[in-house]
């Protein structure tokens, strides 16, 4: 069970906390990585953070690419013309 509380500071106006579990020889892993590269105070969450927004990304493309994949090259090269087309219509 994930379970996250929710603080505020300075620097950013959300911040939650989250209590994971990993296994053991992952956490020595990224101790060591971070240990290696100079990592400071932060730089796990910051690990963490970048990881799961990576994971997020690689994930919403492959279902991208999945939900697209009838698609010819033309056909999404025409899709992408036609965007940018209406996007600077908009513009002022």
């Amino acid at each position: 069970m994930l379970k996250t509380t929710t603080e505020n500071d300075e620097r950013r106006t959300d911040k939650s906390r989250w209590n994971l579990v990993v296994g053991g020889e992952t956490d020595r892993s990224v101790r060591s990585y971070l240990a290696r590269t100079g990592g400071k105070k932060g730089d796990l969450s910051r690990f963490v953070e970048r990881a799961v927004r990576q994971a997020i990304f690689w994930e919403t493309l492959d279902s991208v690419w999945e939900r697209n994949k009838h698609l010819t090259a033309g056909e999404v090269q025409d899709l992408a013309d036609r965007a940018v087309a209406e996007a600077r219509a908009d513009r002022p």
